[in-house]
């Protein structure tokens, strides 16, 4: 293994895609927000905070709708390329589980899929969560088919190429010289820190976010640009990724008299509660009594460049040769079976 990408694997049978998943009613609302939370120590009283944000969405998150409308993408590639895969979709901590996808997979005689986690990074939870995701699954399923892991693809070209399009659509539909603010989920810091083989110094998430950031921003043509963080949760003690995307448009407002902002959610492939909420609600509702007016770009996750991008990075695992890739910081997360992609690659 070279960079993160395998050996040649030769072709797969079936491609799982494989993400956080999220409450399709009210019923399902705590008891999905307490399996995302398991062994954390959050309160239920934060629980219930959370809760409000999904309520008020009717308590269906819009993630596993999203994740189909990208699975039906990739199916067209698939078949505009002549190519008869089957897709298979699996959530980490709400129906459909991936082990109830692994072992319909087992069922129909899989023997090797490909596994696309919807998460463009590396870290715990971008990255080595879904590969113990996937290691468990293995192990509750006798005669479970090989998984191989595609890669990260913080810096594909259409992954970096379709957020760049979005954002001069932004820019040009925004006010002149609205400020550029990309955004991402926070994490705690020391997980942050030792995110990354320790030879490559850490840090390969904020790293990632940062160099998208910069990436997309170039593409885009824009000359500057900020980087901020949302979404975090856990006790105050506990430092987390800063400033805060609220903090710091607040900030700007005050200390510089800026009135608009185009916000790019460079951390999130679709318009989940993290964008919608987040974002869209709670951001343009604080700021919006400063006199600032929000623009958000679009997330790449619907669109046709999305879903080729997918093939792409499984092209790549099926041949052993790496595609194209724009950003210096490395790009891992490929194995096989839910094994980790290096020492220290992804650790809490």
């Amino acid at each position: 293994m070279t960079d993160g990408v395998l050996e040649m694997t030769g072709p797969v049978d079936a491609l799982l895609v494989l993400s956080f998943g999220g409450p399709e009613g009210q019923e399902d609302v705590i008891p999905f927000l307490e399996n995302v939370t398991r062994g954390r120590g959050i309160p239920a009283e934060r629980l219930e905070e959370v809760a409000t944000h999904y309520r008020q969405l009717g308590g269906r998150s819009p993630i596993n709708d999203l994740n189909r409308e990208i699975i039906t993408h990739v199916e067209e590639e698939l078949a505009r390329s002549g190519r008869d895969l089957p897709v298979y979709f699996g959530n980490r901590n709400w129906t459909p589980m991936i082990e109830e996808t692994v072992r319909q997979m087992t069922a129909d005689g899989i023997r090797t899929a490909a596994v696309f986690a919807t998460s463009a990074w590396g870290g715990y939870s971008g990255c080595a969560q879904y590969q113990e995701d996937i290691a468990r699954a293995r192990e509750q399923v006798p005669g479970a088919p090989s998984m191989v892991r595609l890669r990260q693809f913080y810096d594909h070209p259409l992954f970096i190429e379709r957020f760049a399009a979005d954002l001069r659509t932004a820019v040009d539909s925004a006010a002149p010289g609205a400020r550029v603010i990309f955004t991402a989920h926070s994490v705690p810091e020391a997980a942050d820190a030792v995110a990354g083989p320790p030879t490559l110094g850490g840090r390969l998430y904020s790293r990632q976010v940062a160099e998208a950031s910069r990436l997309v921003a170039r593409a885009a043509g824009v000359a500057e640009h900020d980087l901020v963080w949302q979404s975090r949760s856990g006790p105050p003690s506990v430092p987390w990724l800063e400033p805060d995307v609220v903090d710091h448009v607040r900030e700007l407002a005050g200390s510089s008299g800026v009135r608009d902002v185009v916000i790019v959610p460079i951390g999130f492939i679709s318009d989940h509660v993290e964008v919608i909420w987040d974002l869209d609600t709670e951001l343009v509702d604080e700021v919006r009594e400063l006199g600032v007016t929000v623009t958000r770009t679009a997330t790449p996750g619907p669109s046709p460049e999305f879903a080729r991008m997918v093939l792409q990075l499984l092209d790549e695992v099926e041949s052993g040769v790496q595609g194209d890739r724009l950003g210096d910081v490395p790009a891992l997360g490929c194995n096989r079976d839910g094994a980790r992609c290096a020492v220290g690659c992804c650790s809490r």
